[in-house]
This record gives C-alpha cells, structure tokens and sequence, in this order.
C-alpha cells in the first residue's frame, strides 16, 4: 500500500507540473482527490489493516493527499496568474494613438431661431406664454373676434376634429386665454411661441405644419406709437443695425387698426433686386392694436385699456436672415442642410 500511494504521489506532481489550463487542472484534482479517487479509495480500504500498520498508513496517505492538493493550488495561483498577464497584453492601449472623433450635434436651426427671438423679447420684459395645440373653437376665433360664419376664418382652413375642437391656426388663443385668466386687469407683456397647423399644400413658402410667435401687450396707455418703436427694435437687433421699417395698412379681425411689418431689403439696400421684387422692402410679419371686441370679450374695459399684439412666423425669418430657399427644408431632416448650421454627419 506504501509503494501504491508513493507512486500515486509522483504521477499526480507529475501531471500537474504539465498542465497548460485551468480546466486540465481541475480535472486532476477530481481524478486524484475526488469521491472516487485512487486516494479515496486507499483510504477506504484502511479498515482492511492491521492496527499497528493502519496509524503509518493513514499518515502516509495525508501526506500524500495533502502534497498533491498543495502543488494543485500553487499552480492553479499560477496559472491564473498567467491568464490575467495574457489578457492585459492583449488588452494594452496604445496612447499614443490619435483619439477617435466624437460626433457633436447643436440645435436645429428653427429651434435656434425661435430661441433666438425668445431671448430677444426677454430681455425686453417680456414672459413666455403657452396653450394647447388641440384648441377649443371658440379661443381660436370667437375670442378673436371670428364668429361662425366670419368671411375671415376662410383665411385660415383649419383641421377641425370635432364641430367645436381644432388644431390651433395661430398661437393667438394663448393670448385669449391669458386675457380672460387675468380678470379684466392688467398689465400683460408676453409672446407665445408654438406649433400651428392649417390645410395648406406643402411648397417652398407653406407647410401644414409650421411655428408662430406671437405677441401682445395690455395696459393703460399703449399706443400704436409703443408697437412701432417694439418691432423698430425687434426689426434692428434680428436684421442689423441699419435696417429699417415701414407699417402698411392691413386688415386683421383682432386688431383695429391693423398693419403689415416690411423692413429694408438687405440684399440691394433698399434700392430693389429680385429677391424683394423690384420694391426695396420685404414684408417681415403682421401687427395691430387689438381690437375692442376683443378685449371686451376677455373681460377688460376697452376704454380703460388698450393694447397691441404682432405675429410672425420664425421659419420666413430664418429664411430671410440665413438665404433659405425651401420652407421644407426645416423639416426633412436632410444631413446636407443641418450641417451648415452646426450639425456634424
């Protein structure tokens, strides 16, 4: 039994000395040590000796078991040793490399424009005022001054999803509805950006789909001569210092009286090209003082208060103030077309 665990002993080292993996290791230490090793079975068959031979025999084959379990974990330490070495080699980072680019995006450049306008106003005292897109009939035109059956509300074709609820045609029921919040007191200074839709077929000047902001100022006092010097500044910060404006009559059922906003063709100075058809102005938004009716209507005494409201459209502003030819190219997403306002491919 002596030459049988000695030689077990040597031919287990020696097995474990030439494994190349984890995998070839513990698959000795299960041959060797395992429930049904060659040492286990030694073990079991001590019973069979006598009582002097079975102390030595049994300390032998401790011994043995507890070599061959000592040389396993040694060169398992060392085999894992070894793979975490392979495996940082393979894994080194050379710094010297040139990084890899990152793609930086910005904002789109109708979100850029309207942004723009926003903080324009801002810093004129104004606040930003919002309302729901899908909007009640009744703040859409009646509060405006367009009952049913107003020859004016053919100006403006709207997506009707119910006799009484719309898709808004202007941002101008913000302004109706922050009226009527008010109680007949004033004063109010805000602009309401936001979406707006109406049934028009898409081409390089209309979509169904576009961007309004609006205006309007309530208080005691307001004159038509506040919204002019208002749109002076608007006209001169958003255009340039040497722009200039002029206000043309015009009809609008919520303002009284209404006028069209142009201002200085900036391509030819006002001198006419092709770009302002021959007339050195090109027609920027529409304004008025709001109407009476209106104002009533939200409460408020039309002979205490007055007020002056405007609107425009950042998707023509942006197509004046950068040369964009195409109302549509604000919203197909074409890559060619962002990245000339910031936009890496």
């Amino acid at each position: 039994m002596e030459d049988k665990l000695r030689a077990l002993q040597t031919e287990a080292l020696e097995k474990i000395e030439s494994v190349q993996n984890l995998k070839e290791l513990n698959d000795i230490r299960v041959a060797y040590l395992g429930k049904k090793g060659p040492v286990t079975e030694i073990l079991k068959g001590m019973g069979k000796l006598s009582a002097e031979e079975r102390p030595k025999m049994g300390a032998l084959a401790n011994e043995v078991r507890g070599s061959i379990k000592e040389k396993i974990e040694s060169k398992q330490e060392k085999l894992e040793r070894e793979a975490v070495q392979k495996k940082l080699e393979s894994e080194t980072i050379d710094v010297t490399l040139p990084g890899r680019p990152v793609r930086k995006g910005s904002h789109h450049p109708l979100t850029k424009m309207v942004e723009e306008i926003e903080d324009l106003f801002i810093g004129m005292g104004y606040t930003i005022a919002e309302g729901p897109e899908v909007e009640k009939d009744y703040y859409n035109f009646e509060a405006l001054n367009l009952p049913k059956g107003h020859p004016a509300r053919d100006m403006q074709d709207s997506f009707y999803i119910t006799e009484d609820i719309l898709l808004r045609t202007h941002t101008s029921p913000v302004q109706a509805r922050t009226m009527e919040g008010k109680n007949g007191k004033g004063p109010i200074k805000i602009i309401c950006p936001g979406k707006v839709y109406r049934r028009d077929t898409d081409d390089a000047t209309h979509s169904h789909q576009f961007t309004q902001i609006e205006g309007l100022v309530v208080d005691e006092n307001i004159r038509m001569s506040d919204l002019k010097g208002t749109l002076q500044v608007f006209a001169k910060k958003m255009f340039g210092e040497d722009r200039e404006i002029r206000l043309r009559p015009s009809f609008f059922p919520f303002t009284e009286p209404s006028v069209e906003m142009d201002i200085s063709c900036k391509m030819c100075g006002g001198k006419g090209c092709n770009v302002c058809k021959k007339t050195g102005w090109i027609e920027i938004l529409g304004a008025g003082m709001v109407h009476p009716n209106v104002l009533e209507m939200a409460g408020y005494d039309s002979k205490k208060y007055t007020g002056f409201a405007f609107g425009m459209g950042p998707e023509r502003i942006a197509m004046l103030k950068y040369g964009i030819d195409d109302i549509r190219h604000f919203y197909t997403n074409d890559v060619r077309f962002l990245t000339q306002f910031g936009i890496q491919e």
